[in-house]
């Protein structure tokens, strides 16, 4: 998958990249920023895959703090682009995303939370609400960061935990009733979000700017047909199609391998999923268990939503296809995580 993405961010940002003058005209920037943090990332990935996962549980808490505070620094000091901040530059050296950790931060609590407290998750008072509340703040933090998205991935992510650690599923669907309104509430507090709920329904006739972005990711899937223009020879990526090496790399995948590449890839994704379902149930703890539920749910979830809003299933969010798309953050943080996974995988049974 990362070498796949490798060829596809190349293929899809030469050309923008060669006619941005911040980025001094250089096709070969984004190739040559994925490569560097897919070797970084694949290091981190071996180094995890051979430290004890268990090790990580006694990090739980310095974990969620340092990222809590990463996230409310995000806030107050992260770089405003188009109108939401959710990069933080650090020294001027990196530029991360908490929000991208707060998710495994948050399988790692909940994972080490549900193993100490197995017998408490039948109890609301007990074993739901302290994750409740650790799923509140980081929310509250998202939404201020205007990354509502990102807020859903996580509800997503804490559901799916809650459900696996064995909590109730009358209390699991009592939840859901009182965040549906919470969740449309918080999408009618603001037009750009009123505005992205209504145009993925008919992008075609939509005056939001974001229906633009829309409408040239479905010409892109439509004219690759069945087997795709031919790698390289995508036409949206042509200056048509904004973030099209990154939330919308899905589009040129489909316009220049087709069907059959979408298929394939999607096909690679379910069998990546099918692989991490097969460690959480033969780990011989339950700890190792929730933690490969958990970072497996993540990318299958968030492989789904991408992949969702580029052919205009989904309301249009800033989600990366993981191991794909380019961006630093997202690809260090999901190989890592795979690194996790790799080493739950050596404690089956």
């Amino acid at each position: 998958l990362c070498a796949f993405g490798l060829v596809m961010v190349f293929s899809a940002s030469y050309y923008y990249a060669q006619n941005k003058a911040s980025l001094n005209y250089d096709g070969l920037y984004y190739l040559k920023n994925q490569a560097k943090y897919m070797a970084m990332g694949l290091g981190v990935m071996i180094v995890m895959s051979r430290v004890d996962y268990h090790y990580l549980e006694k990090l739980r808490n310095v974990g969620l703090m340092v990222t809590l505070l990463l996230m409310l620094a995000t806030v107050f000091w992260g770089e405003d682009i188009n109108g939401a901040k959710r990069w933080l530059n650090l020294f001027d050296v990196i530029t991360f995303q908490p929000s991208e950790l707060a998710k495994f931060v948050l399988i790692l609590y909940m994972a080490s939370f549900m193993t100490r407290r197995a017998p408490q998750m039948k109890s609301f008072t007990r074993g739901i609400v302290p994750m409740l509340i650790i799923m509140c703040i980081i929310c509250i933090l998202l939404l201020l960061q205007k990354n509502m998205s990102m807020m859903v991935i996580m509800v997503m992510t804490g559901a799916v935990m809650l459900f696996f650690g064995g909590a109730r599923m009358a209390h699991l669907v009592t939840l859901a009733g009182i965040a549906a309104p919470v969740m449309v509430i918080a999408v009618l507090s603001e037009e750009y979000r009123k505005a992205r709920m209504t145009m993925f329904w008919d992008p075609w006739t939509s005056k939001a700017d974001g229906a633009y972005q829309l409408r040239q990711s479905l010409i892109a899937l439509g004219s690759g047909g069945i087997f795709g223009k031919g790698l390289n020879f995508s036409r949206q990526k042509l200056l048509f199609l904004p973030y099209g090496e990154s939330d919308f790399i899905f589009a040129i995948i489909g316009e220049e391998l087709g069907l059959i590449g979408c298929v394939l890839l999607m096909g690679a994704y379910a069998f990546l999923v099918y692989r991490g379902i097969r460690i959480a149930m033969r780990c011989k703890d339950r700890f190792g268990s929730l933690l490969a539920a958990g970072i497996t749910s993540v990318i299958g979830m968030q492989a789904i939503v991408n992949i969702a809003v580029a052919t205009s299933s989904a309301p249009t969010t800033g989600q990366t296809l993981p191991f794909i798309s380019a961006g630093g953050t997202s690809l260090v943080i999901f190989l890592s995580a795979a690194g996790i996974l790799l080493n739950v995988s050596r404690n089956t049974q």
